[in-house]
C-alpha cells in the first residue's frame, strides 16, 4: 500500500514543487492513516494545512478508499 500511494503523491509533486515544496510519505498506521510530512515551502505555507490537505485527502482517499484519513505531521 506505501508504494500505491508514493505513486499517486507523484502526480502532486509537480504542482508541490513549482512552488519549492513536496510531500513525503512518512507512514500508514494499522488503523489506515496515512501520515505525510510537507518539506520546503509547503512547511510553512498557510494554504498547506487547508487546500493541500483537502486535495491529497481526497485523492488518496478517492483511490483507497480504505484509507480512514490523511494526517500531517
Amino acid at each position: 500500500m506505501m508504494e500505491r500511494i508514493n505513486a499517486s503523491l507523484e502526480a502532486i509533486r509537480p504542482y508541490l514543487h513549482a512552488d519549492e515544496g513536496d510531500v513525503h510519505l512518512v507512514n500508514i498506521t494499522d488503523d489506515l492513516i496515512v501520515q505525510l510530512r510537507f518539506s520546503g515551502m509547503c512547511e510553512s505555507c498557510p494554504m498547506a494545512s487547508r487546500t493541500v490537505v483537502s486535495g491529497l485527502t481526497d485523492t488518496i482517499r478517492g483511490l483507497y478508499p480504505e484509507i480512514a484519513g490523511v494526517e500531517v505531521l
